[in-house]
């Protein structure tokens, strides 16, 4: 049998023997090369039975209604069988190499645009089926001896999966490819969208709403998620925004990729988020960061609470502190006290003197203590201190001031909620 392999076909070079492969003796190498000779004569029912074979199902059928796209994909199905043939031809019996027909990324393309980009999978699964179908019925017509069967079926059962499923991680790297290219372009979208309302500039609620498919006359609470780490991982940001989400019982949130290590976060909901349950989760995820601002409603409150989100993240970063969520109701008194770090730093120094190195739990026994309006008996309950034991501290922490504290219990209380963010809390 004569083959058909036009003269300008090119010559294919076998892959590399992948383990376990099983090479046919000579006689099944020539009954492969017959059959894929039968292969590139296939008659017009068979492409057809192909065809079909890849929309297996009426859903799948209904999902590729573009003609476009299912004209690509017969393409694809019949180019990829020849090559196979063509090979096979060339070189029986070997592993043929892997072939992606040059509109692929295209249709790769326009799928994962619609969300359909398993189509092509499911499609070249169907096929891989059809074609060892046919293969069977080809290699009942080439031989009857069957020791001869028995290897040309279990050959071409190879090559056939081998090709496919080679052309099918390939194809996966390309969807892939274009999932992150959409993922990249929507982030883009959205951001720039989102940007234009925290300039202030006006957007419409209603189209704000749409484009960003999260309300914009609801209460929002937002925050900054970050991470201080070498190498990001934006899966673990993601984890935060979730929990952050349901510690607000949000109804709805939305996640915009400020960039590769920071998510802008706005969550809907009435209640106040709990601080303590996502300060639990957040210290599990390494080098990673929340700032929250106050909730505000509409567009307005959208915008507001993400800049006041800004201003505590700006203050954990000029005093670099170690805490790892933090609101704007928190530091708003801290955040006006150190606009200019070195003359809040010299305020600290002067007015706490000595107490200013002393160990932190003396700090903190006396911040707590003013913060009560100077009510040992509830300080020490918020401190889960003997009220002795508190009194003791307190003593030992007024003896470091450089002036009585009944002289300038304000400014101590103000340069201790400043020292409070600038180190780690015993």
């Amino acid at each position: 049998m004569n083959s058909p392999k036009s003269a300008n076909s090119p010559t294919l070079m076998p892959s590399a023997l992948p383990p376990g492969w099983k090479t046919p003796s000579p006689a099944v190498r020539e009954l492969l090369r017959q059959g894929a000779e039968i292969a590139l004569q296939a008659p017009p029912e068979w492409l057809e039975n192909l065809d079909a074979a890849s929309l297996p199902d009426v859903a799948a059928m209904s999902s590729i209604d573009d003609p476009v796209l299912l004209a690509a994909s017969r393409r694809m199905n019949r180019v990829g069988i020849l090559h196979w043939a063509s090979a096979n031809i060339q070189h029986p019996g070997e592993p043929v190499p892997v072939y992606l027909p040059p509109d692929l990324e295209e249709m790769a393309r326009q799928l994962v645009r619609r969300g359909q980009g398993d189509v092509i999978l499911n499609s070249g699964r169907a096929v891989q089926n059809a074609a060892l179908q046919f293969s069977r019925r080809a290699a009942f017509q080439l031989t009857q001896d069957a020791v001869l069967l028995e290897e040309l079926l279990e050959v071409m059962a190879q090559s056939i999966m081998t090709f496919i499923d080679d052309n099918m991680r390939e194809v996966t790297t390309v969807l892939r490819r274009e999932q992150e290219i959409l993922r990249q372009s929507s982030h883009v979208d959205r951001r720039d969208l989102v940007a234009r309302i925290i300039q202030g500039e006006d957007v419409g609620a209603v189209l704000a709403s749409g484009r960003l498919e999260y309300a914009m006359e609801q209460q929002h609470h937002g925050a900054l998620i970050w991470s201080e780490a070498r190498q990001p991982e934006l899966r673990q940001l993601e984890d935060v925004a979730r929990e952050l989400a349901h510690c607000a019982h949000a109804s709805s949130h939305l996640v915009i990729l400020a960039n590769s290590a920071t998510l802008w976060v706005w969550c809907a909901a009435d209640q106040p988020v709990n601080r303590t349950r996502l300060e639990q989760f957040v210290a599990t995820v390494p080098r990673t960061r929340v700032a929250i601002g106050e909730p505000g409603r509409g567009i307005e409150g959208f915008r507001s609470s993400h800049l006041e989100a800004l201003t505590a993240q700006r203050v954990v970063g000029r005093l670099r502190s170690p805490a790892c969520v933090v609101s704007i109701a928190q530091v708003r008194l801290v955040s006006l006290m150190t606009q200019d770090a070195r003359a809040a730093q010299h305020f600290v120094s002067e007015t706490l003197g000595s107490l200013t190195t002393a160990s932190p739990i003396l700090q903190k026994s006396l911040r707590v203590f003013l913060e009560c309006g100077s009510n040992a008996t509830e300080a020490a309950e918020l401190l889960h201190s003997h009220r002795n034991t508190l009194l003791r501290r307190l003593e030992k922490a007024e003896e470091l001031l450089p002036r009585p504290l009944r002289k300038c219990r304000l400014d101590v209380a103000a340069a201790l909620e400043v020292l409070a963010w600038t180190q780690n809390e015993e």
